[in-house]
Protein backbone atom coordinates (compact mmCIF):
# COMPACT_ATOMS: atom_id res chain seq x y z
CA UNK A 1 0.00 0.00 0.00
CA UNK A 2 1.55 3.22 -1.17
CA UNK A 3 1.05 6.46 1.06
CA UNK A 4 -0.76 8.16 -1.78
CA UNK A 5 -3.15 5.51 -0.83
CA UNK A 6 -3.26 6.40 2.58
CA UNK A 7 -3.45 9.66 2.31
CA UNK A 8 -7.22 9.89 0.49
CA UNK A 9 -8.64 8.22 2.92
CA UNK A 10 -10.98 9.18 5.72
CA UNK A 11 -9.98 8.65 9.32
CA UNK A 12 -12.63 5.68 10.04
CA UNK A 13 -11.53 4.04 7.30
CA UNK A 14 -7.70 4.37 8.58
CA UNK A 15 -8.66 3.24 11.70
CA UNK A 16 -9.94 -0.11 10.16
CA UNK A 17 -8.00 -1.15 7.72
CA UNK A 18 -5.26 -0.57 10.74
CA UNK A 19 -6.79 -3.05 13.25
CA UNK A 20 -7.39 -5.87 10.11
CA UNK A 21 -3.15 -5.08 9.39
CA UNK A 22 -2.82 -5.92 13.33
CA UNK A 23 -4.74 -8.49 13.26
CA UNK A 24 -2.68 -10.26 9.85
CA UNK A 25 0.03 -9.15 11.67
CA UNK A 26 -0.39 -11.67 14.73
CA UNK A 27 -1.43 -14.13 12.58
CA UNK A 28 1.84 -14.50 10.81
CA UNK A 29 3.51 -14.51 13.50
CA UNK A 30 1.86 -17.59 14.80
CA UNK A 31 2.16 -18.64 11.52
CA UNK A 32 6.25 -18.36 11.71
CA UNK A 33 6.30 -19.75 15.29
CA UNK A 34 3.98 -22.92 14.31
CA UNK A 35 5.95 -23.06 10.95
CA UNK A 36 3.38 -22.68 8.14
CA UNK A 37 4.15 -19.24 7.24
CA UNK A 38 5.34 -19.10 3.42
CA UNK A 39 5.82 -15.92 2.25
CA UNK A 40 7.73 -14.44 5.02
CA UNK A 41 8.23 -11.08 3.01
CA UNK A 42 4.75 -10.55 4.18
CA UNK A 43 5.57 -9.63 7.71
CA UNK A 44 8.15 -7.03 6.73
CA UNK A 45 5.11 -5.60 4.30
CA UNK A 46 2.31 -5.38 6.97
CA UNK A 47 4.71 -4.16 9.52
CA UNK A 48 5.14 -1.34 6.89
CA UNK A 49 1.79 -0.71 5.97
CA UNK A 50 0.95 -0.45 9.63
CA UNK A 51 4.06 2.55 10.22
CA UNK A 52 2.70 4.07 7.33
CA UNK A 53 -1.25 4.52 8.65
CA UNK A 54 0.22 5.17 11.89
CA UNK A 55 2.81 7.79 10.10
CA UNK A 56 -0.35 9.34 8.57
CA UNK A 57 -2.58 9.42 11.47
CA UNK A 58 -0.08 11.38 13.41
CA UNK A 59 0.19 14.30 10.78
CA UNK A 60 -3.21 14.65 10.76
CA UNK A 61 -3.77 15.06 14.25
CA UNK A 62 -0.52 16.94 14.48
CA UNK A 63 -1.56 19.12 11.64
CA UNK A 64 -5.24 19.64 13.06
CA UNK A 65 -3.71 20.82 16.59
CA UNK A 66 -1.47 23.58 14.71
CA UNK A 67 -4.85 24.73 13.13
CA UNK A 68 -6.55 25.05 16.37
CA UNK A 69 -3.66 27.29 18.28
CA UNK A 70 -4.04 30.73 18.00
CA UNK A 71 -0.95 32.62 17.11
CA UNK A 72 0.99 35.10 19.15
CA UNK A 73 0.62 38.40 18.42
CA UNK A 74 3.44 40.84 19.06
CA UNK A 75 6.09 38.01 19.70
Amino acid sequence: MKAEDIRVKTGDELADELLKLKKEAFNLRFQRATGQLENTARIRHVRRDIARIRTILKQRRQSATNLEKPVAEGA
